[in-house]
């Protein structure tokens, strides 16, 4: 049997407009445009070693992405206009380590790119940060 390795890319919807979909992950989020083919009209933006692929004709996703500073972030981007469809929120104590160092919070915020995929911005915190 063959063996599985870590995720190359997962695909997103473009929705109707690539610009304005690449425009929010680029100004918004701060990454940049890695490759575009135009046509068909997809785009590729890296996160890490991940490829994220932009096309129309799929549903729209959820990724997470980790963020530093994530509560900067949100009062920054609130006060731009950027709509959130949940402000940073703790999810989860971490005190077995099981998804990381043992004894972090896990926060999380989420806003949506004018596809409609939700991205899921994502802090671990040492829990006396909170």
């Amino acid at each position: 049997m063959p063996a599985t390795g870590a995720v190359r890319q997962v695909a997103l919807s473009a929705g109707r407009d690539l610009d304005a979909t690449l425009a929010f992950w680029r100004d918004v989020l701060g990454m940049s445009i890695h490759a575009r083919y135009d046509p068909p009209g997809i785009a590729f933006i890296m996160a890490g070693d991940v490829r994220l692929l932009f096309t129309d004709g799929i549903p729209a996703g959820t990724l997470y992405l980790d963020m530093s500073g994530l509560e900067a972030f949100h009062a920054e981007a609130k006060a731009a206009g950027i709509p959130f469809t949940a402000p940073p929120a703790l999810v989860h104590r971490d005190t077995e380590g099981q998804f990381g160092p043992a004894g972090e919070s896990e926060w999380m915020a989420f806003i949506k790119d004018p596809a409609g995929n939700t991205i899921g911005l994502v802090e671990r915190l040492p829990s006396q940060e909170q």
